[in-house]
């Protein structure tokens, strides 16, 4: 097969997909009284990821021979990327999030999170360049697991501080988008 460039633009019709045309909005459980760092985070989010889907794999032998089989769905950790504001909104969110499913001293569950109370959603929403939404993912019962540090620096310069923040989740699925819905049947 030759090269053709006509080749390349038949085949990105669109024009390929941005990166940078997303939005993550977050809903962090009702005891907490965060909405409005649940809307910060929507301008905040600079960074996310669409979820990775992966399935496990049963390796079954007999007679020196293996085969492989479709083992079990692994949703493997979220990650977002939050530029920090002076008011610290989303990081201490999150921070008290964290601190009502395990205390830093009692190594408890605090009262309102019991029960898994503690596990909310959140989305991911891709764009196309027109402002459609292209596909939208729900993360459904997730929960943070790690804050990172802040670097402080004297000799950073022209910077904003920014934090990731890595979610643990029990599923999640295409709810919306002109894409499909990525097989996420029950």
């Amino acid at each position: 097969m030759a090269f053709s460039v006509n080749d390349i633009r038949s085949a990105l019709k669109f024009g390929g997909t941005r990166n940078t045309l997303f939005n993550v909005q977050m809903t962090s459980p009702g005891y907490l009284g965060g909405s409005q760092a649940d809307q910060k985070m929507v301008f905040t989010a600079r960074a996310a990821e669409l979820p990775e889907s992966t399935l496990g794999t049963i390796q079954v032998g007999y007679f020196g021979r293996k085969i492989k089989l479709a083992g079990d769905r692994v949703f493997a950790p979220w990650t977002t990327t939050v530029i920090n504001d002076e008011d610290f909104l989303i990081r201490n969110n999150v921070e008290s999030w964290m601190a009502s499913i395990n205390g830093h001293q009692g190594n408890l569950l605090s009262a309102p999170a019991v029960n898994v109370n503690y596990k909310s959603t959140a989305i991911v929403t891709q764009y196309a360049k027109n402002g459609t939404a292209l596909r939208t993912y729900q993360f459904n019962g997730i929960f943070p697991v790690a804050v990172s540090a802040i670097q402080l620096n004297w000799d950073q310069t022209d910077t904003i501080e920014e934090f990731q923040i890595q979610w643990d989740y029990d599923f999640w699925t295409v709810v919306a988008g002109t894409t499909g819905d990525g097989g996420t049947l029950t």
